[in-house]
């Protein structure tokens, strides 16, 4: 509970963001349809649809409530002082950054404007699997950020060169998967969700098999 204590802010500004597209929706509510699109399928057309009250609050709210709970299992992780201060920071600006994003794009597709949602989820993934990668190599053993395999988890040596794996196969599947996005058109609704679920499985299946492969060599 002391690195809660002393994290106290951070939780409240970063919970407060998380909330802040109320605000947004509250704006343009009259604008708003009574139906709203929540949910988008595999060939980028909305098929699930929302109330604007829900749209505009309980979607905020369900993402604050695990910004709450991701800060507090993360500050409470049993070898806490391992995680480095910048994935910390990661793991507790990623929610209200999404909050933000999901969101605005929510609400904007909503207002009629032309938005395509498979593009820009890749993007976005892309975009975070390279700052991901970015810092994995700087992780240590921890219960909560990383490739926690058992293999991992039971080996100092078996982390460290996993993570350094893995943060070249996370960057270098964040760059693909924006190219995808970018090159949406051409690839097709369904050609960037494969491209999506094959790059994301490679990136979390790589590192964890190579941490096996150590593994088994007593490593």
């Amino acid at each position: 509970m002391e690195n809660v204590k002393k994290y106290k802010t951070t939780i409240i500004i970063t919970t407060l963001i998380t909330l802040l597209p109320i605000l947004f929706g509250l704006i343009v509510w009259n604008r708003l349809p009574e139906q709203i699109a929540t949910h988008w399928g595999a060939d980028g057309q909305a098929d699930g649809y929302s109330g604007k009250t829900f749209a505009v609050f309980g979607m905020p709210c369900i993402l604050a409530v695990l910004q709450l709970f991701a800060s507090f299992i993360t500050l409470n992780d049993p070898k806490r002082r391992n995680i480095h201060k910048k994935p910390l920071t990661l793991v507790l600006w990623v929610i209200p950054v999404m909050s933000l994003i999901v969101n605005s794009i929510t609400y904007a597709i909503a207002l009629s404007m032309e938005i395509d949602v498979g593009i820009v989820v890749s993007i976005l993934i892309g975009v975070l699997l390279i700052v991901l990668g970015n810092y994995m190599p700087k992780l240590q053993q921890n219960y909560t950020v990383g490739i926690r395999v058992p293999w991992t988890l039971n080996s100092t040596e078996n982390w460290n060169r996993t993570h350094r794996l893995g943060g070249k196969t996370f960057i270098l599947g964040g760059f693909l998967l924006i190219i995808a996005g970018f090159l949406g058109s051409v690839m097709g609704d369904y050609g960037t969700l494969a491209a999506i679920i094959v790059i994301v499985l490679i990136c979390a299946g790589v590192p964890a098999v190579y941490s096996y492969y150590l593994y088994r060599k007593g490593i």
